[in-house]
């Protein structure tokens, strides 16, 4: 995942008409500043109010996800806010001159076009994503819909569909990572059972449809006077029932393309938290309610959390003991100041520290008073972060590490003997050239003792 956040760099427009409302509507992309995340703005209404896409603004969920704010509607949100997330851009003001995002194709893919010919231009802030570190469940038990939503190092997505249907079937769809959505996933529109169009055209309820924007599945017997009359009603001239049960109206891009159609609605609908997030959703038989219900259990959770401190099992499996850490780092006693790695990845670490009475330095600091240092406790942080980076070379015995810059100190509490250290850094952008931007912070118990920003560098030894 991208570590800053980032917009467009010039506006850009689509063009097309409401599903439901049939109402021809403009809708403009336009670079948007750093913390903005996307807010629709109904340019066609007096004061061109403003509806930020936020899970608390969800009014309706019946057929696409409608959000209201400042008096102000705007329908079927879920395409084109999965676009943006798809290409891992953050800041978007997107503005409309109607009610509802048009239909397009029924897909994100004309949405996405758009925005890589907006182009994508990267900010000076971070990216705020929010990892999940605990399961979190949503079941419908009378439409056997369950969500769950767990840990993971990327945004994952597992999909189950089964409308048993003997056209359909039970199907899967996976999204492994976001790179993936802009090939397996953008493209693949929505779908509707020939009986359920039906019933639509019947109360007048797409007055935007076209055979054009959706799969069409024909699950039972129809009749060639039922295809005639959907060929004048749709303006076509020959509408017949293909192989596998669908309308010859469009020709499915993958076999599985109704499960990957459902995982991009989670991925538009699950946008409504308000930030990226870092998490494997796994879902069966999803729906828009469903999928919003989640998003506000997730928002609940960032909510909780930015009132608590991380919690971190001391009792995980050791990944680096201190030989292995030894072997890795140049430090030795009485610089040693990493006792173990409990967690690591491509973008974070996690490292222990046990303080205790024999630590050299409380000879000094202070008699009577024994206070870890400050600038200890960076070095401390700093030795977790050099894991970090040193995990990236095969020969890490062979590279010296030298810190760059600190910035962002503070030290909110004492740590005397008898306290263990644990110390998260995070990438605040790509290791570059053996160059590192890290964020971290040290926790003793349920209260974080310090922070910092640093940057350090690896060497070579020649």
């Amino acid at each position: 995942m991208q570590l800053k956040q980032s917009t467009i760099k010039k506006s850009v427009t689509v063009s097309g008409v409401g599903l439901h409302t049939g109402v021809p509507v403009n809708l403009t992309f336009h670079p948007a500043p750093e913390n903005h995340w996307y807010k629709f703005k109904r340019v066609d209404l007096p004061n061109q109010p403003i509806i930020e896409a936020d899970v608390d603004n969800v009014v309706d969920t019946s057929r696409g996800t409608t959000l209201q704010q400042n008096g102000a509607k705007v329908s079927t949100t879920e395409h084109a806010l999965a676009a943006l997330v798809g290409l891992e851009i953050d800041n978007v003001l997107i503005e409309v001159d109607g009610p509802e995002i048009p239909i397009m194709d029924g897909s994100s893919r004309p949405f996405v076009e758009a925005l890589l010919q907006a182009g994508r231009i990267e900010q000076n802030a971070n990216r705020d994503i929010y990892e999940l570190h605990e399961n979190t469940t949503y079941e419908e038990p009378a439409r056997n819909v369950e969500m769950l939503a767990v840990e993971s190092p990327e945004y994952r997505i597992t999909v189950m569909v089964d409308y048993n249907s003997p056209v359909l079937g039970t199907q899967h769809a996976q999204l492994h990572k976001l790179d993936e959505f802009e090939s397996e996933i953008s493209q693949c529109r929505t779908f509707v059972f020939l009986h359920e169009l039906e019933m639509l055209v019947k109360h007048n309820l797409i007055k935007g449809g076209d055979l054009n924007n959706a799969i069409v599945v024909v699950d039972r017997e129809v009749s060639q006077e039922k295809l005639d009359e959907l060929s004048k009603l749709f303006n076509k001239p020959n509408v017949e029932v293909k192989e596998r049960g669908f309308l010859n109206n469009v020709q499915p891009h993958f076999q599985n393309e109704p499960a990957r159609h459902k995982l991009l609605d989670i991925i538009g609908d699950l946008a409504l938290i308000g930030q990226p997030i870092r998490g494997h959703v796994l879902a069966a038989r999803p729906g828009h309610a469903a999928n919003v219900e989640l998003a506000k259990k997730i928002k609940a959770l960032i909510k909780r959390d930015r009132h608590q401190v991380r919690k971190f099992d001391l009792n995980a499996p050791t990944l680096y003991d201190v030989n292995k850490i030894a072997s890795m780092l140049p430090h030795r006693y009485p610089f040693l100041l990493v006792d173990k790695i409990i967690e690591l990845s491509d973008s974070h670490v996690v490292g222990v520290k046990n303080v205790t009475m024999n630590e050299w330095f409380f000879q000094g600091h202070f008699p009577e008073n024994p206070v870890m240092p400050g600038v200890l406790m960076i070095e401390a942080m700093a030795q977790t972060g050099g894991i970090l980076v040193l995990s990236t070379v095969p020969d890490p015995e062979n590279y010296w590490t030298y810190f760059m810059k600190i910035t962002e100190a503070r030290f909110k509490q004492k740590v005397m003997p008898g306290d263990t250290i644990i110390f998260h850094l995070a990438l605040v952008s790509p290791i570059r050239r053996g160059i590192c931007h890290m964020k971290g912070e040290g926790i003793v118990g349920d209260k974080v003792v310090m922070e910092a920003e640093m940057m350090a560098q690896i060497v070579k030894k020649s």
